[in-house]
């Protein structure tokens, strides 16, 4: 049996180059919540990181690098904290929807400071028609594995739900960092999905797919 081949630790250039590449990151996001991503240059962030505007250059190309990094990180921590649980063998799949918009909801309370500014630069770029559809699609694959294992109505659209879902989210995370008084946002994520389940769950009597 072949064994796996290991995969080679960064060696100390790489590393360092990710560390600058963090800094950098890091020290955008900093401005962007102090002063809007408008009024922030590619100077100011490289002054903030203490480096060389070249440096910049060599780790993002255009200041609007910075959103999509912002939603790819996202993305890729919501993919790391859901694909375990929420994809396992078995039913209870209200309660996966339910996870998900819990960890849609952490991910933002814990940003706080920075989710307005970076949202605000993410619609302007045109971000919210160009983005992956990946938490559409975890939302479709869970209904529609609840529709088959009989917890879900046998009629509804599962691709269709899982829109729903990801834009209602998107909308309720938009208003949540406009308000000044401001409600936790997992209150109105848990509001919005139970309208929706209330939609989706099998009627008593209803026959199985």
């Amino acid at each position: 049996m072949e064994r796996p081949t290991a995969t080679a630790a960064p060696g100390r250039r790489e590393r360092n180059k990710q560390r600058i590449r963090e800094r950098v990151y890091q020290a955008a996001l900093e401005l962007f919540a102090e002063q809007g991503y408008d009024a922030t240059s590619v100077d100011a962030i490289a002054e903030r990181a203490d480096v060389a505007r070249g440096t910049f250059f060599n780790h993002f190309q255009r200041k609007e690098d910075l959103i999509t990094e912002w939603g790819e990180r996202r993305r890729a921590r919501l993919k790391a904290e859901l694909e375990g649980d929420v994809f396992a063998e078995g039913g209870e799949f209200e309660l996966r929807l339910q996870r998900c918009m819990t960890v849609l909801s952490r991910i933002n309370e814990e940003e706080r400071h920075t989710t307005p500014a970076m949202l605000k630069a993410w619609v302007q770029a045109g971000q919210p028609l160009l983005e992956e559809p990946y938490a559409a699609l975890i939302f479709a694959e869970i209904v529609e594995r609840g529709r088959a294992g009989g917890e879900f109505a046998p009629d509804i659209d599962a691709v269709r739900v899982g829109n729903i879902l990801r834009d209602t989210y998107l909308g309720a995370l938009y208003r949540w960092t406009r308000a000044e008084e401001q409600r936790p946002l997992h209150s109105e994520l848990d509001e919005i999905l139970a309208i929706v389940l209330n939609g989706i769950r099998r009627s008593p009597g209803t026959g199985s797919s």
